[in-house]
């Protein structure tokens, strides 16, 4: 089906999925939901292009390393799968979060594939982060920036504020000094001052569920011209009312479209059809 919205920023690949994954994908497809499966480091990022394969259109891939990768991290079930060592024990293989060293042909090499329409996610996660870890996480910012330039496609970004850091400033500053492309700050969070900064460059923002029960973020979304918005689930976190609880997936994202048009005050139809374009455009779809 002729895509009517489109998941800028998810994660079908990931374990979470593991049971349905296929179903999953085919009732969001059967409503006109497209989506980008986000990859996290170089297993997700393998997967994602291994799913959007299985697809003539509508599912893609975006490889890249989280910064929150970049070092040991705690281990996210839904992610990565069941740890290492219990993967060993139950025959079974999971990911694991190993902090990794981002190695730029490995990823080159993932990125010339047709599927992936964009680098990341990446960027800085100061959420739980120490001045090592923080170094880590620039470095290799700085050299997903380098191979976005290098292949022509945009930035996923993954921005997050912490530990009494801007990391919306940090990330500006570094977009500045390298970027050649344009891109997504995916699950966006900051100002209107910081929203401001990005969208100056042609920088595109994202939202998810959380607009569907906090109004924390409704002066962005009423700031952000409509043709610099996307909507997005990050499946399989923040489902959006009414299914809050639940594991969230990308037919979900029609609440998000929702919620952005009553924040704007606009015609559902026309925001509906405004940032499926608007995603169509910036990934070159």
């Amino acid at each position: 089906m002729p895509a009517k919205f489109f998941d800028v920023h998810t994660h079908t690949q990931f374990a979470a999925f593991g049971e349905d994954a296929e179903a999953v994908r085919e009732r969001a497809l059967e409503a006109g939901v497209w989506m980008l499966n986000v990859g996290t480091q170089r297993d997700t990022s393998e997967a994602a292009i291994a799913v959007a394969r299985q697809y003539a259109e509508g599912v893609y891939a975006s490889v890249g390393l989280h910064p929150v990768h970049t070092a040991k991290s705690y281990h996210d079930a839904q992610e990565l799968g069941v740890p290492a060592e219990a993967s060993a024990k139950a025959g079974e293989v999971g990911f694991i979060s190993r902090g990794e060293v981002f190695n730029h042909d490995a990823y080159k090499t993932l990125a010339q594939n047709e599927k992936v329409l964009a680098i990341g996610e990446c960027g800085l996660d100061y959420y739980r982060v120490s001045e090592d870890t923080a170094e880590k996480q620039r470095a290799a910012f700085i050299a997903q920036i380098a191979l976005a330039n290098e292949v022509g496609k945009p930035l996923m970004l993954h921005i997050r504020s912490g530990e009494g850091r801007n990391a919306y400033r940090d990330g500006h500053e570094i977009l500045a000094s390298y970027a050649k492309v344009r891109g997504n700050v995916h699950f966006f969070a900051g100002s209107v001052e910081d929203s401001k900064l990005f969208l100056a460059m042609g920088y595109t923002l994202s939202f998810t569920g959380v607009i569907t029960f906090t109004h924390d973020y409704d002066e962005v979304v009423s700031y952000a011209p409509l043709d610099m918005l996307h909507a997005e689930t990050d499946a399989p976190y923040v489902a959006p009312v009414p299914y809050r609880g639940k594991r969230n997936e990308p037919l979900y994202v029609q609440e998000v479209v929702k919620r952005i048009a009553e924040i704007k005050g606009m015609d559902f139809e026309k925001v509906r059809a405004h940032l499926c374009d608007n995603a169509r455009r910036l990934f070159g779809v």
